[in-house]
């Protein structure tokens, strides 16, 4: 029995939805977030008027394909807490966000205008450092991590790194050297000892 024809326009509205991003996000990453929307449209295999009906504006086409990629990063967070290595699972899902970080500034700033787009990235914001939190504070408890590291502190680090670098292989080599400072035992700074956040 054929499925009724919304439902299967519904289907077709969401594979269109899938390869516009699919596409935008392979030209944003050749050629940035400038690349004409014909292109995308081209490169996903639909008409103009199909882009534009599901991203009416170049501002919800980046949001789209940035909003994508911070659930995977923090779908990548839950599995990582499935790991038998707390520390190693924390430190492999901050790497990846720094190279988010690194590798996609000009796509986030370039979709972050306007309040809408500003409450959109607030809650992003809010999304990583839930999972970021939730993976550090496992470390800290298997004592992989010192205890007195507030999530903040190290995704402002990480986020430090990511954006004096883009050379995502010298992202890596800076966080590997990181690693020993969030590793080692607590020490005073200051002359005080930090308290835990």
């Amino acid at each position: 029995m054929a499925p009724p024809s919304g439902r299967a326009r519904r289907a077709d509205a969401e594979r269109n939805a899938l390869l516009l991003k699919a596409a935008a996000r392979a030209l944003f990453d050749e050629r940035g977030p400038d690349v004409a929307l014909d292109e995308v449209a081209r490169r996903a295999g639909v008409g103009n008027a199909t882009l534009y009906r599901h991203y009416p504006t170049r501002g919800d086409l980046l949001t789209a394909v940035y909003a994508d990629e911070i659930a995977a990063l923090c779908e990548r967070g839950a599995a990582l807490l499935r790991e038998p290595d707390p520390g190693e699972a924390f430190f492999t899902w901050l790497e990846a966000f720094a190279v988010h970080v690194a590798t996609r500034r000009t796509l986030a700033f370039a979709g972050s205008g306007g309040e809408r787009r500003t409450a959109l990235f607030e809650r992003w914001h809010a999304a990583l450092t839930a999972s970021a939190e939730t993976l550090l504070s496992k470390a800290q408890r298997a004592g992989a991590f010192r205890a007195d590291l507030a999530v903040g502190e190290v995704l402002e680090l990480a986020s430090a790194v990511a954006v004096a670098e883009s050379d995502v292989d010298r992202v890596r080599r800076f966080l590997a050297i990181l690693r020993h400072g969030l590793s080692g035992p607590a020490e005073p700074i200051d002359g005080a000892e930090v308290s835990v956040v």
